[in-house]
């Protein structure tokens, strides 16, 4: 079926549609998160850093702030997967420079942070599968030492200072 709307008019409507985010992903890598006892990470914490034309702004799928660490969780489709991302066929200009662009950007945004002294986690989507958790569990295994060491002695996770004593 042939499209009724100009390659502009197309291209402007679908600039108007609000993106959901990749909640589910991100839902299933905060499972993993809670289930390992990592706490303290807020979701796409937006990070800045720079000045004038060296400014930046980062926002990862995960930060935590207190032990500078940032986790992105890469879709296979949109960040290029070598292991199962896929190209559409139709427009494939049009896929190569989009898939291309947003592994550069995967690469600048993963240089400016570490460059301000963060670390930098990278993960893909499939490896949140059940059959990938050691693999996952083995990157994530520098950012649970982190969490452990800055936990304070005595508090309850999740209590946010709240007395849990009687009254």
């Amino acid at each position: 079926m042939a499209d009724t709307l100009s390659r502009a008019a197309r291209s402007a409507l679908m600039a108007k549609v609000s993106g959901k985010g990749n909640a589910s992903t991100e839902l299933a890598m905060a499972r993993v998160f809670r289930a390992e006892g990592l706490t303290g990470w807020r979701l796409q914490r937006r990070l800045t850093g720079g000045r004038g034309a060296t400014a930046w702004k980062v926002r990862p799928d995960f930060v935590f702030a207190r032990q500078r660490w940032a986790v992105f969780v890469d879709g296979c489709f949109w960040h290029g997967c070598p292991r199962h991302g896929t190209r559409p066929v139709g427009r494939a200009a049009f896929w190569r420079r989009k898939f291309a662009a947003n592994q550069a950007r995967n690469r600048r945004n993963t240089r400016q942070l570490r460059a301000a002294g963060w670390r930098v986690v990278r993960l893909w989507e499939h490896d949140l599968r059940r059959s990938a958790r050691s693999a996952l569990l083995r990157k994530l295994r520098g950012l649970r030492a982190a969490v452990a060491a800055h936990k304070k002695p005595g508090r309850v996770a999740g209590s946010r200072g709240r007395s849990r004593g009687a009254a």
